[in-house]
């Protein structure tokens, strides 16, 4: 996975992705924030989107060939990841909620019988994990054959 996350200066290893959230994307808040629904949000200082994009891109080329690529779309404090498959379809997979440190987020599954996210635990047991950790529970409930686990 490669690429450069534009106006960000961060560079990923072999240049295959780029991040350019859309416009009134890409923000993660403090889960304490007051602001509007649809104001600009201020960015937190813990975790910045392209880099936790670039994150789960890396993590899902690794680990779940069953995905062409992740998007990730941000509000307010939560991040929306959606799948993409080979052959274009979109599906959402989960809502991550920032907790703290780059390593700790919320985890709620999308479910598509209710048309919502729910919140969940992860495969480690935990309500609160890594964004690989919720990649990999989610892609176990929505992609993965039974008895399928990632290698990490």
């Amino acid at each position: 996975m490669t690429g450069t996350a534009r106006g960000s200066g961060t560079t990923a290893p072999g240049g295959k992705y780029s991040c350019n959230p859309l416009p009134g994307h890409g923000i993660i808040t403090r889960p304490d924030a007051t602001a509007r629904h649809n104001e600009a949000h201020a960015r937190h200082p813990g975790i910045h989107p392209q880099l936790l994009t670039l994150r789960l891109l890396d993590h899902a080329e690794k680990n779940w060939p069953q995905l062409k690529k992740v998007q990730a779309r941000y509000h307010g404090s939560f991040a929306y990841i959606t799948g993409v498959l080979p052959g274009g379809e979109q599906i959402p997979l989960f809502r991550l909620r920032y907790g703290g440190s780059a390593h700790s987020f919320g985890f709620a599954i999308y479910s598509p019988a209710r048309d919502r996210y729910e919140d969940a635990v992860l495969l480690t047991g935990l309500p609160i994990g890594s964004p690989q950790e919720a990649l990999d529970t989610a892609c176990t409930v929505h992609l993965a054959a039974p008895g399928h686990q990632p290698e990490s």
